[in-house]
């Protein structure tokens, strides 16, 4: 069975995380080819949005430790984290299109974080989130330290790191911790319409912006409205800018090409 399922329809790259006996826990092998299917979906420019699920009851329940133990074919935690884990988050916030995580289930540890790492967040009604590390000693790692606190507050994620609480994909979406949370019934076609539209959008323009809210984040204002300068004339230049405007003109509903 394939760790993970890669396929290509309408304008979207979607992977799905295929371990549902191991709630989706990552082990060298399946990280690799997630990384893969990442770098697939960046060099292809028919690819214009990244949707990451997973099969079963869980989305992911981050590190497979019978892996991180195994004295004579695992790696230790450094390595698995330097390896592994932040060349991915790293990967997730670099690739210029739009990337959505639909967490199916339980999304736990470095599953959770990976999830936050993506770009639009959105959740099962049924699914939980939780930061598992305190648990068994260990620290938040897959950016958890730096994008929780961003999302929901210093305060909030101290308290949700150390108690190892459980979150509930309402309480998530209530937080800012997540985009939005749907019925069970109806995920599938909700995120759906959502990979839909965002495939159909301009995808340079949405990529320029996904850059300067990165660079955000360590900024201050005069040099984040220098870096917006910069990048609206960059947008300016795209061929779906000169689109949307004629058929703003035109009072039409414009065709985007993605770049």
């Amino acid at each position: 069975m394939e760790l993970i399922n890669f396929t290509k329809e309408n304008g979207v790259g979607k992977i799905v995380l295929n371990r549902p006996e191991k709630f989706n826990s990552f082990v060298r092998e399946m990280m690799m080819a997630f990384h893969a299917a990442l770098n697939d979906c960046q060099q292809d420019e028919s690819i214009r949005c990244i949707l990451v699920t997973a099969t079963g009851k869980a989305f992911c329940a981050g590190q497979d430790l019978a892996e991180a133990i195994d004295e004579d074919n695992g790696l230790d935690l450094e390595k698995i984290v330097n390896q592994h884990y932040n060349p991915c988050i790293k990967r997730l916030r670099e690739i210029e299109k739009p990337i959505v995580a639909a967490v199916n289930g339980v999304a736990a540890g470095a599953g959770a974080n990976i999830a936050l790492a993506c770009d639009i967040v959105v959740a099962k009604e049924s699914a939980t989130f939780i930061q598992a590390f305190s648990k068994i000693g260990l620290i938040p790692d897959s950016g958890g330290t730096y994008t929780l606190p961003r999302l929901i507050g210093l305060q909030k994620a101290t308290a949700l790191m150390m108690l190892g609480d459980k979150v509930s994909a309402e309480e998530a979406e209530r937080l800012g911790m997540i985009y939005k949370f749907f019925p069970d019934d109806s995920f599938d076609e909700e995120v759906e319409k959502i990979t839909r539209k965002l495939a159909g959008m301009p995808t340079k323009g949405l990529g320029l912006t996904k850059r300067a809210l990165n660079l955000s984040l360590t900024n201050g204002l005069d040099t984040q409205l220098d870096i917006e300068e910069h990048l609206q004339a960059e947008a300016g230049e795209s061929e779906d800018y000169k689109e949307g405007v004629a058929a703003f003109l035109e009072k039409r509903k414009p065709t985007f090409v993605g770049k």
